[in-house]
């Protein structure tokens, strides 16, 4: 049975294909070792729509997959004004993103947003890059930084006592 209030998340790249997708399964995993996964709704979108409809590039599947994550489900899709009133945290990839939603959010939406390496912890890394052009390894990287920052974000909503169990 799911809660009640299922606490909200979104996570938000360019496409959603690469970065945001991979952060949804890899917060979706974390959620589930805990047993929480009946506490949250998570989803992800793209600023834009080019991709609409379609799966996670198949190298974020391969890496996800390596890493015990499968995203091979999940499709594509872009951000709606009307996520800014349906989930309460809304998570940038990059800065570009961030930008894009701060100017799309309407002024009564109570969403909160974010960068997902604020909660991070890693030095000198603000922005998860963009893997599309890049290789195996690019991939790679951007699974690391998406993990630091999906276990920071959830230990955030933890401390901060957004976690409704």
């Amino acid at each position: 049975m799911a809660a009640a209030n299922p606490l909200s998340v979104l996570f938000v790249c360019t496409g959603n294909i690469c970065r945001s997708p991979t952060a949804e399964g890899v917060f979706r995993a974390y959620v589930k070792d805990k047993g929480w996964d009946q506490l949250f709704r998570i989803d992800s979108a793209g600023t834009d729509g080019w991709h609409h409809g379609e799966a996670p590039d198949v190298r974020s599947i391969k890496t996800a997959m390596k890493r015990g994550v499968d995203i091979s489900t999940l499709r594509a899709r872009q951000l709606r004004p009307q996520d800014y009133q349906d989930f309460e945290y809304l998570i940038a990839m990059d800065r570009t993103h961030f930008v894009h939603m701060q100017l799309q959010q309407p002024a009564d939406a109570p969403s909160h947003l974010s960068l997902l390496l604020s909660y991070s912890g890693v030095e000198g890394h603000h922005d998860v890059p963009d893997p599309y052009y890049g290789t195996a390894d690019d991939f790679e990287k951007v699974y690391d930084l998406i993990a630091a920052g999906a276990r920071g974000l959830l230990d955030f909503l933890l401390t901060e006592g957004k976690i409704r169990r």
